[in-house]
């Protein structure tokens, strides 16, 4: 399974949120949102200061993709 983080950054743009204010708000370093630009895993701290500072819920910022390589690969 990967993770997305297109709902962030979906969510970034309806709220006119700049990257670099949400990880001031959220208190996570620059690096964090690389990360989360490259679909990335991050912690679960992360993500709830995420959520924190977007006051909106984990399901609203990332969703699991399974992939279907994986289960090629698996064969």
């Amino acid at each position: 399974m990967a993770v997305k983080y297109d709902k962030l950054f979906h969510l970034l743009i309806d709220r006119k949120i700049t990257n670099v204010q949400l990880a001031q708000k959220a208190g996570v370093s620059a690096n964090i949102i690389t990360r989360l630009k490259r679909d990335q895993y991050i912690s679960m701290e992360s993500i709830e200061h995420l959520c924190v500072a977007s006051n909106c819920r984990v399901n609203d910022i990332l969703e699991f993709i399974s992939n279907e390589n994986e289960e090629v690969n698996k064969q």
